[in-house]
C-alpha cells in the first residue's frame, strides 16, 4: 500500500489543485488533491503554535566547527562497513553498518546481524575473553556507551549522561574502559572506568588544560582523542593537543593513574582520524595519516617513541580506524578506495590485502526488498535525492549508495537529523517488515513528494514516482541555469569522491554546474591534482563541472575565485597564527587582484553570522568584504550560503547604498564527500539568466560566469523568483530623470514549501508585501514605486523559521538588484558611509598592530588597500 502527500502550489491564498502521481504493483494509488491541500495546511497551522528551531546535530558539544569534528571524528551512519573490532579468537571482525553492529568471519561472504534497535549503533570494541561488546548508540539527542552480550544478545546501557560518549576500548584484563566523553564540560576529554556487570563508573583521566596558543578551528581547551591501552594497562596511547595552534593534535603516552605528566610519542598536525592502536607485542602503534599526502594512510611507530613512523599502506584514497590481530600479523581498517567504505585486511610482512566482501546479510527480525523506480512522465529515469525512514525509525540506503545526513534539525518536527541518498533512479534497498516513508526531492523545481509504503517480509515491495514541476512561468526552464558555486568535491571525509560521481550528485539535484573550490584542509590540499582551467572531461551535456579555487584565510574571510584561467593561486591559505603562514600577507585584495589577472570571477563567501556585524562594537572586526568591495575586487556574494542570510543581507544593502555593486549568489560550502554535512550541493544555489543555448564546455562555462559578473542572478535555497522592473531584468541599469519618478514592476515567486514573506526592497526598505496573510508557496506580483534618488530595487522572500524539508536556517531568496541611477548620481547614504568608514579603520587597526609580518612592506600594501576603500566610502558621503 502506498500513501502519498505532496505539498500543493499555492496562488496568492488560491488553492489550486496537484495531485502526486505512485504505483505500487502496477496499480495507480490517486487521492483527491484538494484534501491533500487542506491536510498541508493544517499542518502548518498546527506547526504554528510552536515555533520551529533548527539546531545542530549534537549541540551539547561545545567546540567550534562542528562540521568538521561530527564528520571527521564522531561515528556517521554509512551503507558499507565503519569502525571495527576482531574477536577474540581472531577469526572474526564485528564492525559497524547501517546504523547496526555485525559479525563476519574473516573466510566468509556472509555478515549477521547483531544489534537493531530504534537508534544507530557504531565503534564495537570486543571485550579480551570474547564474550561481551562495548559500543557507542546515538538516538538524536546524545550518544551513550552500551554492552551487549554475546551469548544472549541482550543489550545494556552503561551510561546515561546524555552527553557525547564515544570510541570505547577495553582493558587489556577487561575491569576497565577507555573512552571519550564530554559529560565533564562539553569538550571531548579521555575518560577511564571500571565496569561492575552492566555498571561503569567513569572519571576524566586528566584535569582540564586550555592552552596558551590562538586556536580557530578547535576549542581553546584541550582535548584527548582515541585512547588505547598500553599492552600492561598501566598508560593510555592518545591524540592530545596541548599548546598546538592547528590539527587535532599528536600522540601521546599518558598514565592511567598517577599525576606523572604525560611523554610525547610523536608530533604531528593529525586532523581527527588518527585512532591509534597498539600491537599485542606492546611495542608497536598504527594510525591513519596524512603526513606529506592527501589522504590518510597507515603509518606505523614504536611506542616508546625512539623512531619516526613509517608507511605500512600507499594510495590516492583515505584509510583509518586500523585494528591489530590479536596474532598481531594482520591489520584490518576501513578504507574508501571506491568511494564508499569497506573493510581491507593486510598482512604486516608481505602487504598481502584481502578486501571482506558482504555476498549475504542475515537480519536479526524479517525484512523486505524495496523496488524504487523514479521517472519523469515519458517514463525515462531522473535521478534525485532520496530519504527512507523504516518501521523502526531509522534511515536506510541501497548497499551501494553512500548515505548523507543533515547537519542540523528541529526536535519538534524529528527525532534524529534527516538522512539521504542520491539515486540515478532506480534503487533497491532492504528494509524492516511494516510502514516506511519516503521523500524525494528534484531540486527547488520540482515538488517535494512523500510517500508511505507498507514492508512486507520476503517480498519484493515497489514504488514508482514521477516528481511533478512547479507550475513556473512560460520560458524560465530556458532561460535559467542553476549552479552551487561552493562545493568542496573531497575535503577529508568519509568517502572517495570523483568528477563522474560529483556530477551525478549534482544530477540528482537538478544543478546546471557546479563549481569545485579546491583549498587547503590544514596543510593539505585534497583536490588539487584536479585543477584545470577548462570544464572537467567528465561534464556532460547537461551538468558542467568546473575547478575552481577557494582562498582561505579566516582573519580576512574567504573568497571564491571561479574561472581560473591559467594557474591555481599558491599560497592557498595566509594568517594562520603560530605557523610560517602567520603573516597576513597576502590579504584578499591582493589575491583578488592576482585572480582578476586571470580573468575569474572573485566572491566573498559564506560571510556573516547574526547579529550583523557592528564596526561600533567590535573591536576585532577584520572580515574584508567591504573593503574589497570598494576597491571593485568583488564581484559576487554569498547572500544565500553557509552563513546567516538575512545578517548577510544587511551589510550587502548597506554596501548598494553606497553605489557599490555586487552580484547576489548562492554556494553551500557543501563538502560532498562528507556523510554528515552542510548540504546537499545545490542547497543553496545561484540561478543566472543566461541567453542561448550553447553546447561547447568552456564556452558554457564563460557565458555562465558572465552572466554571474554581470549580475543577472538570484540566490534561492527554496523559492524561485523572477523581478522586471520598467522591462530591466536582475542587475540591468535603469536610467531616470531628476525628480520623483514612478516606476512599475512585475515579478513571482513559487516554491516547493510554503513561504512567509514576498517582498519588494528599495534601497533597504520594504515597499511592496505579498502573500502575508498566510504562508504561500506561490504568488504572482506587480506594483508601483515612487524614487527621487539613486539606489536599487529587488525581490526577496523568506520564512520566519526552518523547514524541516529545506536543510539550511531558513527558507530565503534574493535576486540582484535593478540599478537605479537618477540623473546620473551615484546611490549615496550619510548612515551606511559612517558605517563603513568605522569597519574599514578596523581592518586598518588590524593590520597595523599585527606583527606576524614577514617585513615592513607586507604591512604597507594592506594598509594602503583599506586607505582607498576609505577613501571610496568618503564618496557615499551626501
Amino acid at each position: 500500500m502506498v500513501s502519498c502527500l505532496t505539498i500543493a502550489a499555492l496562488e496568492y491564498s488560491a488553492l489550486h489543485s496537484r495531485h502526486c502521481r505512485a504505483s505500487t504493483h502496477g496499480k495507480n494509488q490517486r487521492r483527491d488533491a484538494t484534501g491533500l491541500v487542506r491536510f498541508a495546511l493544517l499542518l502548518l497551522a498546527a506547526a504554528g503554535v510552536v515555533q520551529a528551531e533548527r539546531r545542530p546535530v549534537l549541540d551539547q558539544v561545545g567546540v567550534p566547527h562542528d562540521y568538521y569534528y561530527r564528520e571527521m571524528y564522531l561515528p556517521q551512519v554509512t551503507t558499507g562497513p565503519a569502525a571495527l573490532s576482531w574477536s577474540a579468537d581472531g577469526e572474526s571482525l564485528i564492525y559497524a553498518m547501517q546504523g547496526s553492529l555485525w559479525v563476519q568471519r574473516t573466510d566468509s561472504n556472509v555478515a549477521v546481524q547483531l544489534t537493531a534497535s530504534g537508534a544507530y549503533d557504531h565503534q564495537p570494541d570486543v571485550s579480551p575473553d570474547g564474550r561481551r561488546v562495548v559500543f557507542a548508540r546515538y538516538d538524536g539527542a546524545s550518544v551513550e556507551l552500551m554492552l551487549l552480550d554475546l551469548a544472549t544478545g541482550d543489550v545494556s546501557p552503561l551510561t546515561t549522561n546524555r552527553a557525547v560518549n564515544v570510541e570505547p576500548r577495553w582493558s587489556p584484563d577487561g575491569t576497565r574502559l577507555a573512552y571519550v566523553s564530554t559529560a565533564a564540560d562539553g569538550r571531548f576529554r579521555a575518560f577511564i572506568g571500571r565496569v561492575d556487570g552492566t555498571t561503569l563508573t567513569g572519571r576524566p583521566l586528566a584535569a582540564q588544560r586550555e592552552s596558551a596558543v590562538p586556536r580557530y578551528y578547535y576549542s581553546s581547551y584541550d582535548h584527548q582523542l582515541s585512547p588505547v591501552w598500553t599492552k600492561d594497562g598501566n598508560k593510555l596511547l592518545l591524540i592530545a593537543n596541548p599548546e598546538t595552534p592547528y590539527g587535532s593534535g599528536s600522540l601521546w603516552l599518558h598514565e592511567a593513574d598517577g599525576d606523572t605528566p604525560p611523554q610525547l610519542i610523536h608530533r604531528e598536525e593529525t586532523s581527527w582520524r588518527s585512532r591509534p592502536d597498539i600491537a599485542p607485542d606492546g611495542k608497536r602503534y598504527v594510525f591513519a595519516s596524512y603526513l606529506g599526502r592527501q589522504w590518510h594512510q597507515l603509518w606505523s611507530g614504536r611506542i616508546d617513541g625512539s623512531a619516526e613512523p613509517f608507511p605500512l599502506t600507499y594510495g590516492d584514497y583515505d584509510v583509518w580506524a586500523p585494528r591489530w590481530s590479536p596474532d598481531g600479523e594482520q591489520i584490518a581498517f576501513v578504507v574508501n578506495e571506491f568511494g564508499n567504505t569497506s573493510i581491507r585486511i593486510q598482512e604486516f610482512v608481505g602487504g598481502r590485502t584481502i578486501d571482506l566482501a558482504i555476498g549475504e546479510r542475515r537480519y536479526l527480525a524479517p525484512h523486505g526488498k524495496l523496488n524504487l523506480d523514479i521517472h519523469d512522465h515519458k517514463g525515462a529515469p531522473v535521478a534525485a535525492r532520496v530519504s527512507i525512514v523504516a518501521s523502526d525509525g531509522r534511515a536506510f540506503a541501497p548497499p551501494d549508495r553512500w548515505l548523507h545526513a543533515d547537519d542540523g534539525f528541529d526536535r519538534d518536527h524529528l527525532r534524529t537529523e534527516q538522512h539521504y541518498f542520491h539515486t540515478s533512479g532506480q534503487a533497491v534497498v532492504e528494509l524492516p517488515a511494516g510502514p516506511a516513508t519516503v521523500t524525494v526531492w528534484r531540486g527547488p523545481e520540482f515538488q517535494i513528494g512523500e510517500y508511505g509504503v507498507d514492508i512486507k517480509p520476503e517480498t519484493e515491495n515497489a514504488l514508482s514516482v514521477t516528481p511533478a514541476p512547479l507550475d513556473l512561468p512560460a520560458g524560465f526552464a530556458n532561460g535559467w541555469q542553476s549552479a552551487d558555486v561552493h562545493v568542496h568535491m573531497n575535503y577529508g571525509g568519509t568517502y572517495r569522491n570523483t568528477p563522474a560521481n560529483l556530477i551525478a550528485q549534482a544530477q540528482a539535484e537538478d544543478l546546471d554546474l557546479v563549481f569545485n573550490l579546491i583549498v587547503n584542509k590544514e596543510q593539505r590540499i585534497p583536490d588539487i591534482a584536479y585543477f584545470d582551467t577548462r570544464p572537467d572531461r567528465a561534464s556532460t551535456a547537461s551538468t558542467l563541472l568546473s575547478h575552481a579555487q577557494e582562498f582561505h584565510t579566516s582573519h580576512w574571510g574567504h573568497m571564491g575565485l571561479l574561472g581560473l584561467q591559467s594557474h591555481l593561486l599558491i599560497p592557498d591559505y595566509s594568517a594562520y597564527p603560530e605557523t610560517a603562514a602567520a603573516s597576513l600577507y597576502p590579504d584578499n585584495a591582493t589575491i583578488a587582484a592576482l585572480a582578476r589577472e586571470q580573468g575569474a570571477v572573485i566572491g566573498y563567501v559564506h560571510p556573516y553570522l547574526s547579529p550583523t556585524p557592528d564596526p561600533a562594537t567590535n573591536r576585532a572586526l577584520t572580515h574584508a568584504f567591504p573593503a574589497d568591495a570598494a576597491l571593485g575586487l568583488v564581484d559576487f556574494y554569498e547572500v544565500v550560503g553557509f552563513a546567516d542570510h538575512r545578517a548577510s543581507a544587511d551589510v550587502w544593502y548597506r554596501l548598494m547604498n553606497c553605489g557599490i555593486r555586487v552580484a547576489a549568489a548562492g554556494g553551500t560550502d557543501a563538502m560532498a564527500n562528507y556523510a554528515s554535512l552542510r548540504g546537499p550541493l545545490g542547497v543553496n544555489r545561484t540561478y543566472a539568466n543566461v541567453s542561448g543555448r550553447l553546447t561547447e564546455a568552456a564556452e558554457r562555462q564563460q557565458v555562465w560566469l558572465d552572466t554571474l559578473r554581470a549580475g543577472h542572478t538570484f540566490a534561492t535555497n527554496s523559492p524561485l523568483l523572477g523581478l522586471d522592473v520598467e522591462g530591466r531584468r536582475p542587475g540591468d541599469e535603469l536610467l531616470l530623470e531628476k525628480g520623483p519618478n514612478t516606476i512599475r514592476y512585475r515579478g513571482f515567486m513559487r516554491s516547493a514549501v510554503p513561504i512567509d514573506h514576498v517582498e519588494v526592497v528599495l534601497n533597504g526598505d520594504v515597499v511592496g508585501t505579498f502573500g502575508d496573510e498566510i504562508a504561500v508557496t506561490g504568488a504572482d506580483i506587480e506594483g508601483e514605486v515612487t524614487v527621487d534618488r539613486s539606489g536599487w530595487l529587488l525581490l526577496r522572500a523568506w520564512s520566519e523559521q526552518s523547514h524541516p524539508l529545506v536543510f539550511d536556517l531558513y527558507p530565503y531568496a534574493t535576486t540582484t538588484p535593478v540599478w537605479l541611477t537618477v540623473d546620473g548620481e551615484p546611490p549615496r547614504s550619510v548612515d551606511d558611509a559612517r558605517y563603513f568608514l568605522e569597519w574599514t579603520k578596523r581592518l586598518a587597526e588590524s593590520a597595523r598592530d599585527n606583527d606576524g609580518y614577514n617585513n615592513a612592506t607586507e604591512r604597507e600594501r594592506i594598509l594602503a588597500h583599506f586607505e582607498a576603500a576609505r577613501r571610496r566610502f568618503e564618496v557615499c558621503r551626501p
